[in-house]
């Protein structure tokens, strides 16, 4: 089953349900040529391990607290906040409570689709 992705001018529920979106708690949200919404649900705990995306992103904590580490440093995320990372930067989230975060990838031609942010 293909996954559904909204379109352009679609509006997004991000507090609908996965059974109401029809997706998994972690999911591709929307995916054009040029922009990638994803929303990751990350339990208290949990650690996307090291790994960089070609474009430029943005992570933005809708609920929780994560922790974003680059080889630069380290910043924590509370609700309503979100942080912007350069395109091919290693990055590593780790969710101190159970963590909704909405990642925002600029995409350029070509570039291959991340699994997670």
């Amino acid at each position: 089953m293909a996954l559904r992705h909204a379109s352009p001018l679609e509006a997004i529920d991000l507090h609908a349900s996965d059974e109401q979106r029809g997706t998994h708690a972690s999911s591709s949200l929307l995916r054009t040529d040029g922009l990638q919404l994803m929303q990751l649900v990350l339990p208290a705990g949990h650690e996307l391990p090291q790994h960089h995306v070609p474009g430029e992103l943005t992570i933005q904590c809708l609920a929780g607290e994560a922790v974003v580490t680059t080889p630069h440093g380290t910043c924590g995320l509370r609700s309503g906040q979100l942080v912007a990372l350069l395109g091919q930067e290693p990055h590593a989230v780790r969710a101190l409570a159970d963590t909704t975060l909405l990642v925002t990838l600029v995409r350029k031609p070509g570039d291959a689709g991340p699994g997670a942010a």
